[in-house]
């Protein structure tokens, strides 16, 4: 919530189509507290906002993945997961889905990108974050297409899925021994990219934070979150993921004084480029490299 109200707020006020929006959260308790604070955001454009708990799609649940197993599983497994369920239950099939990490950031007035008939659309990052590296080992031995260099702070699908290939793929991966680890969710949508098609997000328009070398030393030498977030070009972009750390900055950025721009043109949708083992092997031993380095620790 410290972040995430935020994110909320500018695009309520930023968001220059009409939106349909629906909070998913945990507990009844947790819809309260998020029907209170989105209550006293302003929404001048008057977007719809309702908030549903885990609980209260259950019915749905039970009648949309059947016996399903390992969609129920996964559905109950780590609450990032439910980012790719609940829209399954939610809409209706082939209905447009524009899903959003909590920590998106709209800095100028923008439109989203026209829905993909088909397929879904994904952020663009460097390097990439499909991890635990067993699930990811698990879905090549299966023969599992990944595409690389996902982000999923924002997924632009219309809710299409093959439910039964859906299960079949979380059974792949390991089923109901799934390590509840919050990347598992970008596997599973790397392995829905390359089965369904669709492109990456223009990597302009929709940028993810990277906390490279540079911002790492800048942040030991006592350099503050805000101004390592000056650096991001915020004249030119639709939607920030502040992933990592870069999320607690979010309220010292609000209090920045520039010029909003205006975004109503959509931009450019990159093809999905496939995950190879020779690539994911050659990345594996960088990682391993400058672990064995001890470079992250240096930077901390």
């Amino acid at each position: 919530m410290p972040y995430a109200r935020f994110g909320l707020q500018t695009l309520l006020l930023r968001s220059l189509d009409k939106l349909d929006l629906i909070l998913i959260t945990d507990t009844s308790d947790d819809r309260q507290k998020l029907e209170r604070v989105a209550g006293n955001l302003e929404n001048p454009r008057m977007h719809r906002l309702q908030v549903i708990a885990e609980e209260e799609l259950a019915d749905a649940e039970a009648s949309v993945f059947g016996p399903r197993a390992n969609l129920r599983n996964f559905r109950h497994g780590h609450p990032c997961w439910r980012k790719i369920t609940d829209p399954l239950l939610i809409g209706g099939p082939g209905e447009e889905a524009v899903i959003l990490d909590p920590d998106l950031y709209f800095p100028n007035f923008f439109r989203f990108e026209p829905p993909p008939l088909s397929g879904l659309l994904l952020m663009w990052q460097r390097p990439n974050c499909l991890l635990p590296a067993e699930v990811v080992q698990a879905a090549m031995r299966a023969g599992i297409g990944l595409a690389q260099q996902v982000d999923i702070g924002v997924a632009q699908w219309r809710t299409s899925a093959d439910l039964d290939w859906l299960d079949w793929l979380l059974g792949k991966l390991g089923g109901a021994a799934l390590p509840r680890a919050m990347h598992v969710e970008a596997i599973v949508w790397a392995a829905i990219a390359m089965r369904e098609g669709g492109g990456y997000l223009d990597p302009h328009y929709w940028l993810c934070w990277r906390r490279t070398p540079a911002k790492r030393i800048l942040r030991k030498l006592g350099v503050s979150g805000r101004w390592v977030l000056q650096s991001e070009p915020w004249h030119c972009i639709k939607g920030f993921h502040a992933g990592g750390e870069a999320k607690w900055w979010l309220g010292e950025i609000q209090k920045q004084t520039r010029e909003i721009a205006n975004f109503p043109e959509p931009g450019k949708v990159i093809p999905f480029v496939e995950l190879t083992p020779a690539v994911y092997q050659r990345e594996e031993a960088r990682k391993r490299a400058v672990r064995r380095l001890d470079l992250f620790k240096l930077l901390r």
